[in-house]
């Protein structure tokens, strides 16, 4: 049985879709810490008291965008753990992207030239505690040089993905986790 959603609720989210796609295009344009509460709520046509109902100020929204972004890819890792070549690598990644292609608008300035490098690293941190655990556990005599193949790794997929967010017309999740998969096992493969 569908669940009906509260009428309040669907405002809420609307009204905070409408500040975060906000907040993606003035990232566009210029970095977090010339953006006003003003200048977004004007951009959104939002009254600044609806912004304040939800954010104490824009870094608490960019904050609380993060922490919602961050906890999706922590309940995906806990969902679908990392594997080198087991099946379960896949369907990971292809979450991944499909986590990325629902908020494509605040990724694309998460990532981008005014975006928040902490995120980033965050992300990193929290992919690396798993990744490199398993990698370990499955080429144990190859520990010394892993960390440097992981960064190959890492950093290869943080470019695809922010050329892939950047582009007009991107490719499908579907498409890009079959990239990255490929990618990431050609890699990984040079271990063995």
């Amino acid at each position: 049985m569908e669940e009906k959603m509260n009428p309040k609720d669907r405002r809420v989210r609307k009204t905070k879709t409408q500040l975060e796609n906000g907040l993606a295009g003035l990232l566009r344009e210029k970095a977090i810490n010339e953006i006003t509460v003003t200048e977004l709520t004007e951009r959104v046509d939002i009254n600044r008291s609806t912004f304040y109902l939800h954010y104490r100020d824009i870094y608490d929204m960019m904050e609380s965008i993060e922490n919602e972004l961050v906890e999706k890819i922590e309940e995906l890792i806990q969902a679908r753990p990392v594997s080198p070549f087991g099946e379960n690598s896949f369907p990971f990644i292809e979450d991944i992207f499909a986590i990325l292609a629902e908020n494509k608008a605040i990724c694309a300035a998460l990532l981008g030239p005014n975006g928040d490098i902490a995120f980033l690293h965050r992300i990193e941190a929290i992919l690396s505690k798993h990744s490199l655990k398993v990698l370990e556990a499955t080429f144990p005599d190859r520990s010394d040089d892993l960390k440097y193949s992981y960064a190959f790794c890492l950093s290869g997929c943080v470019g695809l993905i922010k050329t892939w967010l950047a582009a007009a017309f991107p490719e499908n999740p579907e498409h890009m986790a079959k990239l990255t998969f490929r990618l990431i096992t050609n890699a990984l493969a040079e271990q063995r």
